[in-house]
């Protein structure tokens, strides 16, 4: 055995990780990104980034604008996220009830699954008569800590989760701990009072939102949002008409997929 051998699959997960770093940044650009750029965004050596790329756009998961070093997704990456969201059972299951929500209530329904800190969207409802109530869409993040959904999914995790989850929230809050504990702690008690939690401009200026969290048939967990603008949805209108739409749907969804108590 050489003395290489030990360390040559560390090696091939750092060319991974790298790799998935620069289709992260891609993903997460409005434009197309050249490879100085991508340097810049991941820290990788600009020699590094364009071989990176270049197998990237090999394996059909890039794709380079002619005549420009400049690097967008390509459309192959399409078959990955279908195959993603093709596990999550309870999204197709609950679309119809979630879509008969958004209309009722005139306001954006989400359905979204943790990632890390966050909340990533795996659906997007739009009520056919409102006008554009956010620019959120299915890979859209909202974070735990201050979204009403995030909110909702942290007070339904187990207990171990939950800890692991408060921990990782306390790190990146930093200096800010303090208060973002204590709307936490609110949360918790406002979703044991009432089945749901709350966000009144806290995730996003001048956005409300009421969220709360479902199981799947496998025991999955998913997270549930409403809202929109506060202008056309008011905290009051919210709680008062809103809120008994979304608790009675939940049911609606948790009976079918059996998953109620």
């Amino acid at each position: 055995m050489t003395d290489d051998t030990p360390t040559q699959p560390k090696d091939e997960v750092s060319a991974l990780a790298r790799g998935l770093a620069v289709l992260r940044v891609v993903s997460q650009a409005d434009r197309p990104l050249s490879n100085r750029e991508l340097a810049e965004a991941t820290g990788i050596p600009k020699a590094t980034v364009s071989r990176l790329a270049a197998t990237l756009v090999g394996a059909g998961f890039l794709r380079q604008l002619a005549d420009s070093e400049r690097f967008s997704l390509s459309a192959a990456l399409l078959e990955l996220s279908n195959a993603y969201l093709r596990n999550f059972d309870l999204r197709s299951h609950a679309r119809q009830h979630l879509t008969e929500l958004a209309e009722q209530a005139g306001a954006a329904v989400h359905l979204g699954v943790r990632d890390g800190l966050d909340i990533v969207l795996i659906d997007h409802i739009r009520p056919r008569s409102a006008v554009i109530l956010s620019n959120l869409d299915v890979g859209s993040r909202m974070a735990i800590a201050t979204s009403a959904s995030g909110r909702a999914y942290l007070a339904s995790v187990d207990e171990p989760e939950r800890q692991a989850l408060l921990e990782g929230i306390r790190t990146a809050s930093g200096s800010n701990w303090r208060a973002v504990k204590t709307r936490l702690d609110a949360a918790l008690l406002e979703h044991a009072r009432l089945g749901y939690c709350t966000s009144f401009g806290e995730w996003h200026n001048d956005i409300n939102a009421l969220g709360l969290a479902l199981r799947g048939p496998r025991g999955e967990l998913y997270a549930v949002s409403c809202g929109g603008p506060a202008y056309l949805l008011p905290k009051k209108m919210l709680l008062d008409k809103i809120a008994p739409k979304l608790l009675k749907t939940a049911k609606l969804i948790s009976e079918e997929a059996g998953t109620s108590h």
